[in-house]
């Protein structure tokens, strides 16, 4: 598509949501369009008043930056009711599309893995993989229960994940049937790493930025709400399609989705897991054991759009084995406005969150920070290159070596750092 024509399709974009977010703005402050306003300082030398973990991204506001991920977790009403219940920033509902009845799971569809031996029960939970596709259950039915919970949580941030095949008008359609509900944003999935390829749909998306584009542009001609872009990790380079989104008209890029895997094999049947009528299938791998490897993902957009773009007006949610308030933190210092959580929940229920806070709460007070703005990203600058890192260790290993060999002139010698001076010449 035309560099032309894209840009149009960001303009009239941009227009329709700056008045839907005005509008919101006026009837009810849901949505904030700044996040000036949201730190808060020690209001007296006697008391301190604990963080502010409340965010606001993309003239949404969050009571605090954890985000039900799209998943089990958000399958229907009932569950995400939920886990506006129990205090999450916001919800992610299951992926839709126009045709449920196309979509057919099977069972077992979770496999396991634990700190121990192959096929061991015993064990730290380390990874998980889930061969189950996006949601099977109708398009009315999900969209009635999005409506239905918008009018009970009016002041809480819904937001609907999508996926369809590749063709425009199914797109436009998706589209405004979902906008229709009242949901706050849409999470495009271009990354579900097995599901459905043959039709284009998910990471066979993600991983064609050719593709990626053209859907881009037809996802946000049409959106008057922010648009999400859920990345794939299962490609070289993840800043590729992520600048795709952003240039596309995307006001925000989520990642990663999960990772394409063999769980492994049962050394007693010689079968793979999880098995169903003794056989498997790829499938993707999340929970602890892909946390670094999520952080290296973040880092790398993070960058990217800390350079080429302005990240006051784009954001990113960071998603990826966070069970602890310390994971969530550690996305956050790479530059993450929100963090995502399905595993996590699928393991430890969704009250969860109340743990979350706290411990995010105990890591910010113990350096000082009031807000989520005070050390998001702060930690990127401390990302260099291996040559870089070379040259920083040979000048360092000069300095101390400079100091070892002590004073050159007595002209050298002062009064505050006479003791180290001298111990600086003594030979040990």
């Amino acid at each position: 598509m035309s560099t032309f024509l894209s840009s149009n399709s960001s303009q009239l974009k941009f227009s329709k949501k700056f008045n839907q977010l005005s509008y919101n703005n006026n009837n009810n402050n849901k949505r904030i369009t700044s996040r000036v306003g949201f730190r808060i300082g020690a209001s007296s030398e006697e008391s301190k008043p604990k963080p502010d973990l409340s965010v606001n991204v993309n003239g949404l506001k969050m009571p605090n930056p954890f985000v039900i991920g799209s998943g089990p977790p958000g399958t229907n009403y009932t569950v995400m009711k939920r886990a506006f219940d129990e205090g999450w920033g916001a919800v992610i509902a299951k992926t839709v599309s126009l045709e449920a009845d196309k979509v057919i799971n099977v069972t077992p569809r979770y496999a396991r893995l634990r700190a121990g031996a192959n096929g061991s029960a015993k064990g730290q939970i380390i990874g998980w993989q889930n061969i189950e596709l996006i949601s099977d259950r109708p398009l009315e039915i999900m969209l009635k229960e999005f409506k239905k919970l918008k009018e009970e949580y009016p002041d809480r941030i819904l937001i609907a994940s999508v996926m369809e095949e590749y063709d425009k008008h199914a797109w436009e359609e998706l589209i405004d049937r979902v906008e229709q509900t009242g949901v706050d944003a849409i999470e495009v999935n271009f990354s579900c790493p097995h599901g459905m390829p043959e039709r284009r749909m998910g990471a066979a998306v993600g991983q064609d930025c050719v593709l990626l584009e053209e859907v881009c542009d037809w996802v946000n001609a049409k959106a008057t709400i922010p648009v999400w872009a859920k990345m794939t990790p299962n490609i070289t380079d993840i800043t590729q399609p992520a600048r795709v989104a952003l240039k596309s008209g995307c006001e925000g890029i989520a990642a990663i989705n999960t990772i394409m895997s063999v769980m492994g094999i049962n050394l007693n049947t010689l079968r793979p897991e999880p098995c169903v009528e003794g056989y498997s299938t790829p499938g993707g791998y999340s929970c602890k054991a892909v946390h670094p490897i999520a952080l290296a993902k973040v880092m790398n957009i993070a960058q990217m759009m800390k350079s080429e773009f302005d990240d006051k007006h784009y954001s990113l949610s960071g998603i990826g084995g966070v069970e602890t308030g310390s994971d969530a933190a550690e996305f956050i210092l790479l530059g993450a406005n929100t963090v995502q959580v399905c595993t996590g929940v699928m393991m430890h229920g969704y009250g969860l969150v109340k743990q979350l806070c706290s411990e995010l709460s105990d890591f910010m007070i113990k350096h000082n920070f009031s807000s989520i703005e005070d050390f998001r990203g702060a930690s990127l600058p401390y990302f260099t290159t291996h040559t870089d890192l070379v040259v920083r260790q040979r000048e360092a290993i000069r300095q101390r070596k400079a100091i070892k060999q002590g004073l050159q002139s007595d002209k050298d010698w002062t009064g505050d750092g006479f003791v180290k001076e001298t111990e600086s010449m003594v030979s040990n």
